[in-house]
């Protein structure tokens, strides 16, 4: 679909155009000793051209033949000459700017013609001179439209560009704030199932352990609390994004004691400096071995696992094996898909590796996002 040039609005223009093509030609018409005097046809040909280009939104086809004609007749018949051809210029360059090219340049061609052939008619030599720079002019007045014309496609594009870029980031901020919110829901409910079972179990077999199961219970609801009211916040947009106290490698021991709370033998090891890793990739490990530690008490069944934080080269390495069932070929949920998606947007790598038994997920998340995007 063309983009149409829309320029002052159509009244301003109509209106404009009628007052100098009536009031001009009036004021010329007292200046010239004319054969035919204005009379109402005339009048109604003055005034043909200008609604004629009421028609340059709607029906843009329409100007350019209405203000040809209206032209043609009114100096065939021999009126005054005055700003009678202010319309039909009007009328190429809307034309030319509306994308009707070959209908712009026909009309400027008959324009010229006419001229050319009344300058040959007369016997003028002076009036060939003052033909050839009409034609120029007619040739003129098509590129001007077709100028505008560009020109407007231009700015759609620019808009069109702008819109998708602010699209694009409103994905990206209802992406990263789903990813938040499985990640704390997901891995606190997990939690607290985990925990009310035991409790269930002890309540019925073993009474007095009962209560190291409830507290677990209320500290898990009371983090996982604290988090979707801040990220409820987010969503009022009276909160930033980021939580107070965000996910980082000095947080990850708390993930490993929830795990072993409830019930699963964890081995953490853990070789590295935080003061060399940056923030996101700090909150990148924290949700990995978040989520990793929830898919094995959720669905591996295994007994044990081992979380393992090292430094490779210029990355930061997250290792999770556990002794489970592995996927048992099923398909990458939420959980997975959302953990793959953080690593990668920070440049890094995520494989899962199936063991004997068991699973491996490993993440490998470049210290310097700029190099690890061409380690990639």
């Amino acid at each position: 679909m063309q983009r149409r040039f829309q320029g002052p609005p159509t009244s301003f223009i109509v209106i404009a155009v009628a007052l100098i093509q009536v009031l001009g030609t009036v004021f010329s018409a007292s200046h010239q000793a004319t054969l035919r005097p204005l009379d109402p046809l005339a009048f109604i040909l003055l005034f043909a051209g200008p609604v004629a280009l009421a028609f340059r939104t709607r029906r843009p086809a329409v100007m350019l033949p209405i203000t040809l004609a209206a032209t043609s007749v009114y100096l065939l018949l021999g009126y005054a000459w005055g700003p009678i051809v202010l319309s039909l210029a009007l009328s190429i360059i809307l034309t030319a700017a509306a994308g009707l090219r070959w209908q712009a340049w026909l009309g400027a061609g008959i324009s010229a013609a006419a001229v050319v052939l009344m300058a040959v008619l007369a016997g003028d030599e002076t009036g060939l001179i003052r033909a050839s720079a009409g034609v120029a002019w007619a040739a003129i007045l098509v590129l001007i439209g077709e100028g505008f014309r560009r020109r407007g496609e231009r700015m759609a594009e620019y808009r069109r560009r702008r819109e998708a870029a602010k699209q694009a980031e409103r994905d990206e901020y209802r992406l990263t704030l789903a990813r938040d919110i499985h990640d704390v829901v997901a891995h606190s409910l997990s939690m607290i199932n985990v925990q009310a079972s035991v409790a269930l179990h002890l309540g019925t077999n073993d009474p007095e352990k009962l209560r190291p199961a409830l507290e677990a219970i209320k500290a898990a609801s009371k983090e996982s609390l604290a988090e979707v009211r801040q990220l409820l916040g987010v969503l009022r947009d009276d909160a930033p994004l980021s939580p107070s106290a965000p996910p980082s490698l000095g947080r990850i021991p708390e993930l490993v004691d929830d795990a072993r709370r409830g019930g699963l033998e964890v081995r953490f090891e853990n070789s590295v400096d935080p003061e060399r890793v940056g923030p996101g990739q700090q909150e990148a490990a924290y949700r990995t071995v978040q989520e990793g530690l929830s898919n094995v008490r959720r669905h591996s069944g295994a007994a044990s696992a081992v979380v393992l934080l090292e430094l490779s080269g210029n990355a930061l390495r997250v290792r999770i094996d556990d002794d489970g069932g592995g996927l048992r070929g099923a398909p990458a949920g939420n959980g997975l898909r959302g953990m793959r998606e953080r690593v990668e947007a920070l440049g890094g790598t995520l494989g899962l590796t199936p063991l004997e038994p068991g699973l491996r997920v490993e993440a490998n998340l470049p210290l310097n996002p700029h190099e690890g995007g061409h380690q990639r």
